[in-house]
């Protein structure tokens, strides 16, 4: 099972969400662990392939989301959680994708890291 790195403040943005969307959330990362996909797992758009993935879970009429990749082979990086403020359609916002753009460059330089002696 391949072991789970939380970048910046994702974990404790996890643990603010509500049980059952934490509970949601926790279970398809572990299913990304064991190398499987969660039914609602989708690739996010705007990142060129399937290797960024969002979760999304709606509860009690707000949406949480959580944002990961599988990009890499000895570890599943979550880049981003947090609660979707906009009200304009299903689009994210385009501050939560520049967020997620730079802890997926930062999963980039640790995954170097760990690769390279």
């Amino acid at each position: 099972m391949k072991p789970i790195v939380w970048l910046r403040s994702s974990k404790e943005d996890l643990k603010r969400f509500p049980e059952p969307a934490r509970r949601h959330i926790g279970y398809a990362l572990k299913m990304a662990q064991e190398g499987e996909k969660h039914p609602d797992a989708k690739p996010l758009k705007g990142f060129g392939s399937a290797a960024v993935v969002e979760i999304v879970e709606d509860h009690d009429r707000n949406t949480y989301r959580a944002v990961y990749t599988v990009q890499f082979s000895e570890a599943i990086y979550v880049l981003h959680c947090f609660q979707k403020k906009s009200h304009h359609g299903i689009a994210t916002d385009r501050r939560e994708l520049d967020l997620v753009r730079e802890r997926l460059k930062r999963a980039e330089e640790l995954h170097r890291q760990r690769v390279v002696p």
